[in-house]
């Protein structure tokens, strides 16, 4: 109570507005182009401009019976997926292999697994496009996949291990002492207590691949993603379908994203509250 108590009186009441205030326009900055594509996605006029026409779902009836937008969608439904699930698997055994076990140059070891996110796009594309190339790979879906796992898979190790550091270290010897094995203890009580990170790490992967484009645009040739679709639609006009198809991307990101913060914060407050009930 008395910790409480001098935090609310050392807090002053004009730098908490001002925070929220700062915060709410970093949040109107990132999102109102997002929110001015979703607008003009119903909007009847073929240019954003204001003021608006009339109602109309025109543009997503036109993205609906274009087939390239089709095949662009079952492409990176298909790569996400498959690229969510690969880079999940290969998460969860990074993350484990860096809790449990001490080995020279484990720091190397961690350095490396997380660094394809720290590395610019253009220069993992093209690095990718020709290593692929060199092995034959390069321009399939095969290739797409490859590339998006490398870059996803570092995700999905950091999402994992942050769950498993909140394990208690008593519990996998525990489990040895009454008998069980490695791979018993694994499936009955690593697994089940990393679930929800392990499905909040599908979901982040399958959104990070589904909206990645500059590795696929080098890598993917003509088994082209939805996001480089929409590149192909601005190089020949500017379309509205554009608005209606980063719409529909938009929201199932946003899906996925949301799916994974209430697995991972949900469960997280259980394990408090648990945790206060012991106290």
């Amino acid at each position: 109570m008395s910790g409480s108590g001098a935090e609310s009186i050392n807090r002053n009441r004009g730098v908490d507005w001002a925070l929220r205030g700062y915060i709410l326009l970093a949040y109107l900055f990132v999102f109102a182009p997002i929110a001015a594509s979703f607008v003009f996605s119903f909007n009847s006029d073929r240019f954003p401009s204001i003021p608006l026409g009339s109602f109309s779902l025109e543009w997503y009836e036109a993205v609906a019976s274009d087939p390239l937008v089709w095949q662009g969608l079952q492409n990176t439904l298909v790569v996400g997926v498959i690229v969510g699930l690969i880079s999940t698997l290969l998460g969860f055994g990074a993350a484990y292999t860096d809790y449990r076990y001490k080995f020279m140059g484990k720091q190397v070891y961690l350095a490396l697994a997380l660094l394809p996110p720290t590395i610019p796009v253009i220069i993992l594309g093209l690095a990718m496009l020709a290593y692929l190339s060199r092995i034959n790979l390069s321009g399939n879906a095969l290739s797409v996949i490859i590339a998006h796992v490398v870059v996803c898979a570092p995700f999905a190790m950091a999402i994992i291990r942050l769950r498993l550091s909140q394990m208690d270290p008593a519990l996998e010897p525990a489990a040895w002492n009454l008998g069980a094995s490695e791979w018993k203890t694994m499936r009955h009580v690593i697994v089940p207590f990393t679930k929800p990170a392990i499905f909040g790490a599908l979901f982040i992967t399958m959104a990070v691949s589904f909206d990645e484009f500059a590795v696929a645009w080098f890598v993917s040739g003509l088994n082209e993603t939805l996001p480089v679709k929409v590149l192909g639609f601005l190089q020949g006009q500017v379309s509205p379908r554009i608005n209606a198809i980063g719409t529909f991307v938009f929201v199932l990101s946003m899906t996925l994203v949301i799916l994974a913060q209430l697995l991972l914060s949900g469960k997280g407050a259980n394990d408090r509250a648990l945790a206060d009930d012991k106290e």
